[in-house]
């Protein structure tokens, strides 16, 4: 008799049929190690991102101009990017009086880049009360003699040249006095809007010169609205020798 030949079954796949294919131990090894390797390069990504996030919402803060005492260099409606950094500053005696020994009373302020300067946009905490911060020009400095009168503000007795403003002061500071002067306090600042006759600021009886605790930071660019997008610029006063 014949020899039944046997025929193995057909190794090949029915089209459109799944079929499982058994993974090499060293192909699932690799791609296990790929798939971590995505996964930790995502954590970093994110972490990072956040890092970033913090560090600049840190540094920067964004306000909104409610108001017209800025006028003409910031309108009603203006967002603006406030750097906080720029003003960071500490009590070096404050960290001197952790270390045993007499405590010293008396302030010695540092500041990491540079206090407020004559013509800086600041945002601040006013001493009046307000759910919101103001946003006013510095104009003296602690120390600085000022007074307002015929038309113009005088800082230690020179008149300012003030491109910037929209109308003259037609008010005179201090009140009650021909040509007095007010000495700006030991860490304070004296504030005008640049609307000098529609603005609260240190000419007024209840607001006065501004402690530099006090202020939030510096107003340095206009985002919106888009016309007026830029830097804010901050003037500085040649006949008082600033540059």
């Amino acid at each position: 008799m014949n020899e039944v030949e046997k025929i193995a079954p057909s190794k090949e796949a029915v089209p459109g049929e799944a079929v499982a294919s058994e993974v090499a131990p060293e192909e699932s090894t690799d791609r296990g190690r790929r798939a971590m390797r995505f996964a930790r390069e995502l954590l970093e990504t994110i972490v990072l991102t956040l890092v970033i996030f913090l560090v600049v919402r840190a540094n920067i803060t964004m306000y909104r101009v409610d108001g017209t005492s800025m006028v003409p260099t910031l309108h009603d409606g203006a967002y603006l990017i406030v750097n906080k950094t720029v003003y960071f500053h500490f009590n070096k005696n404050a960290l001197i009086n952790w270390l045993p020994g007499p405590d010293r009373q008396d302030r010695d302020v540092a500041y990491l880049f540079h206090q407020p300067r004559r013509g800086d946009i600041v945002v601040l905490n006013p001493p009046v009360q307000s759910d919101k911060p103001y946003i006013k020009r510095v104009i003296g400095l602690p120390g600085d003699r000022i007074s307002i009168h015929d038309g113009k503000v005088y800082v230690n007795d020179v008149a300012l040249d003030e491109p910037y403003i929209a109308a003259p002061p037609a008010y005179r500071y201090p009140q009650g006095t021909e040509n007095g002067v007010y000495v700006v306090p030991e860490a304070h600042v004296f504030v005008l809007g640049d609307n000098r006759n529609n603005s609260q600021d240190s000419h007024g009886a209840n607001f006065g010169a501004v402690s530099l605790d006090s202020i939030i930071g510096q107003a340095f660019f206009i985002y919106l609205p888009l016309d007026d997008a830029g830097l804010i610029p901050h003037h500085r006063y040649s006949e008082l020798g600033e540059k």
